[in-house]
């Protein structure tokens, strides 16, 4: 809060310097206005406004400058010596422009425009790990921009995610309501547990829980997101260990001078928001703040009818600091520094009849990271990024024993510590070999060490320990990979790439001591296991025609077990599972076939047919069940298969309207369990049929903002089984959002969702419900 205020403290006292400034994505440079020769100008959209932010490259004979357009969307470089300029212009939201700039022509007050993009115009950095359009990319990739982001009233980011029909988390509630071991991330429904079996990148920075996979999701600075970018399919022979469901990106805003903006909310509840930004530049160094504060009372999951002296209301409260410094040291080398700081707590919706004593948790996370990249004067590029996470987590589990009425008594039974600590990093290289192919290689590694400090409660009261123990151990990882992208004719675009993973589990111990002599297991040295695994793709797109593109891939992607999987064990409800050191690597083969039809200018249509098989996946299976009492085992299960279906329509009608409409039909089964034969032919558990979403925005800065969607999803069960008892039915909510902007810097605004307030089931053993309608108003303020 500190850096916060002194940096805004900055930006409106004086005095500064007098120049013009042209700021980078990944640094910032200062033109004075005196200069001889220059090229600027101003980015527009359509309908007159103003493009901050937007990224220019200058590109000559001599060589390539990038800047980014300062808040008034004016750009100003030097120009080169002599010849013809090539400008290309890229926006989050609007398709890439490129303008040529004649040797004698005017260059100091260009007027360039940019139109809204389609669905296969967009760039992504994320699907090949360097820049390409959608529409040229063998892969399903979807984005949202800074316009979805800002036309939806969710609060945290996965909740802005659920647009994207393919996006699930492990249970079908807001992060803002469920345990945060529970909030991994499944794209087609490939593996849905607390383990994300999808890669989660802040700026491609891995923002997985190093010890388990999930995603604390409100550490996503939302406010300072310029696009989200999601791969569904395995990307594991790019990225390795995560990526074998497919990759989410946020990339942020690139830094602009002289801007502070300020987005604060109040909703039913009693839940406030506040979301900060401030950035500047000076001279060839970019400075900026965000973060946000959360407060909510929440409200009880527990499904009215099965309520006891129990449970009262899940609430979360959390605050995020995070401060980034680009430096420009030329034109080809860019670095960057960034740290972060974010404090979280939750009660999770019970607490014990016998002393009060809530079910919580509560995370505190250190994140550093710091960055290069060198653009070469052969034109390759350099790129190398190493980062750290500190962690520590606490969380406490209640028991619920049957008791008439149900749910009337709560004790406490273990409380746990877990203390994480991270270390990674990555370096990549990419040049163009001739005007046909693009060559990529690369590394990374990752090293991650953390233990699980628990203190097991006595069985009648819950309030004194009788058992210690300490489980944990260390993982190190280090991968390679390569990827060639050949255009060998204009219609057909081929990617081929492969990557090598090793991984080793050491220093794995379970040691255990009971305070009341009971037996233990105390195992202080549980086998090192090592692996290695390969993970080939082979990609091709085709332009058909003008209109029509198919493509398709087929590849095979992998996922190490988390320390979590391994050594850490945990309770939901009545539901317990234990942890597994033997567990081995799940393995994904699969591949995906696409067409994509741009019926008209403004129509896009795209169907992808996906078929994935998984090889030893983890999965939570069912050992005993004593009445309402489950006990569960993480083991690899033998064989699944995911195959289907997903679409996707954007209309796009003028410049203010824009409809879509997206569908996934997923039949997620097990086809093989040596162990349990009853399972074959079984649905994994918390994936549905059928899920889709239907969304219309009207955009109009002199009037109104308005947007207005609706997320449907099918029926699915809530244990391997398939129990009756246990399928949860299908569900449709409906969100919307409007505002006014007066004049250039403020905005009015209010959200809803679940606006009809609709029940829905999240879970079973008890009848857990998803958020009741949230009403929430404020006010955004953007200075510049």
């Amino acid at each position: 809060m500190l850096a916060a205020a002194a940096l805004l403290f900055v930006l409106v006292s004086g005095p500064l310097p007098e120049v013009s400034w042209a700021s980078a994505g990944d640094g910032a440079q200062a033109v004075r206005p005196d200069a001889v020769s220059s090229i600027g100008g101003t980015v527009r959209d359509t309908a007159g406004g103003v493009i901050p932010g937007a990224s220019i490259v200058i590109r000559s004979s001599a060589r390539d400058q990038q800047v980014a357009s300062g808040p008034d969307g004016r750009f100003s470089v030097p120009a080169p010596p002599s010849g013809d300029v090539l400008l290309i212009v890229r926006a989050a939201g609007f398709a890439e422009l490129q303008y040529t700039v004649a040797r004698e022509a005017p260059r100091a007050n260009l007027d360039l425009v940019v139109v809204p993009a389609t669905i296969t115009e967009a760039v992504t950095v994320t699907a090949t790990r360097s820049e390409q359009r959608t529409g040229d990319v063998p892969a399903s990739v979807s984005m949202l921009d800074r316009q979805d982001i800002k036309q939806s009233p969710a609060l945290v980011a996965d909740d802005v995610l659920r647009q994207i029909s393919t996006f699930s988390l492990f249970r079908r509630t807001s992060s803002l309501a469920s345990h945060p071991t529970t909030q991994g991330v499944s794209l087609r429904g490939i593996g849905p547990s607390g383990v994300s079996r999808t890669l989660v990148l802040v700026d491609g920075v891995p923002i997985n829980d190093p010890f388990g996979g999930w995603v604390y999701w409100s550490r996503v600075p939302l406010e300072n997101t310029d696009r989200i970018e999601v791969v569904d399919g395995s990307t594991s022979s790019l990225y390795g260990n995560y990526a074998m469901g497919g990759v989410i990106n946020f990339v942020t805003n690139p830094v602009t001078p002289k801007t502070v903006g300020v987005k604060a909310q109040y909703g039913s509840r009693n839940t406030p928001k506040v979301d900060f930004l401030g950035s500047h530049v000076w001279g060839k160094l970019g400075v900026t703040v965000d973060g946000n504060v959360f407060d909510t009372d929440g409200y009880a999951i527990v499904r009215a009818n099965e309520r006891g002296r129990v449970d009262n209301n899940a609430a979360a409260r959390f605050w995020n600091l995070n401060v980034k410094l680009d430096y420009a040291a030329t034109d080809r080398v860019r670095t960057f520094v960034r740290a972060g700081y974010f404090n979280e707590n939750r009660d999770n919706g019970k607490a014990s009849t016998i002393d009060g004593t809530e079910e919580a948790n509560d995370t505190t996370w250190r994140a550093a990271s710091a960055g290069v990249r060198v653009r070469m004067p052969d034109r390759s590029d350099l790129q190398a990024t190493v980062f750290t996470d500190v962690e520590t987590f606490h969380s406490n589990f209640l028991a619920v024993p049957a008791s008439t009425p149900a749910r009337n008594i709560g004790r406490m039974t273990l409380t746990q510590t877990v203390p994480t600590t991270s270390v990674g990093g990555m370096a990549q290289w990419s040049r163009a070999l001739g005007p046909k192919q693009y060559f990529t290689a690369g590394t990374d590694f990752r090293w991650v060490d953390g233990d699980s400090e628990e203190n097991g409660l006595d069985g009648v009261t819950g309030t004194q320990v009788t058992l210690k123990r300490v489980s944990g151990g260390t993982q190190r990882s280090v991968g390679m990979f390569v990827q060639d992208v050949i255009v060998p004719m204009p219609q057909l675009t081929l990617t081929l790439s492969a990557r090598v993973d090793s991984w080793r589990n050491y220093d794995g111990h379970n040691l255990e001591t009971s305070l009341i002599g009971a037996p233990v297991n105390n195992v202080p040295s549980l086998p090192t296991r090592s692996d290695t695994v390969a993970s080939p793709r082979a990609a091709a797109r085709y332009h058909l025609t003008r209109r029509v593109d198919v493509w398709g891939d087929i590849g095979w992607g992998f996922r190490a077990p988390t320390l979590n999987e391994l050594y850490r064990q945990f309770r939901v409800g009545q539901t317990l599972t234990l942890a597994n050191n033997t567990l081995g690597p799940e393995r994904l083969g699969g591949g995906e076939a696409g067409v994509t039809v741009a019926a008209s200018p403004n129509v896009t249509l795209r169907t992808t047919w996906f078929d994935n098989r998984v090889k030893d996946p983890v999965s939570n299976v069912t050992l005993s069940q004593v009445g309402q009492n489950v006990t569960q085992q993480r083991q690899n299960l033998g064989k699944t298969r995911i195959r289907g279906l997903q679409s996707d329509v954007e209309y796009r009608i003028g410049a203010a309207w824009k409809v879509s409409a997206a569908y996934v039909y997923d039949q997620a089964k097990v086809t093989d369990n040596p162990s349990n034969l009853a399972l074959i032919g079984k649905w994994l558990p918390q994936v549905p049929a059928h899920r889709g979403s239907i969304r219309a925005a009207y955009s109009n800065p002199k009037t109104l903002t308005l947007a207005a969607a609706v997320q449907f999803v099918g029926s699915q069960f809530d244990d391997d089984l398939n129990q009756v008892t246990r399928r949860l039915p299908k569900f449709a909510l409906a969100d919307m959002v409007a505002s006014r902007a007066f004049g250039r810097n403020v905005e009015l605004f209010v959200g809803v969702q679940n606006l009809f307030d609709a029940e829905y089931f999240v879970g079973t053993l008890p009848t857990t419900v998803g958020a009741p309608r949230l009403v929430t108003g404020g006010l955004r303020v953007r200075l510049h």
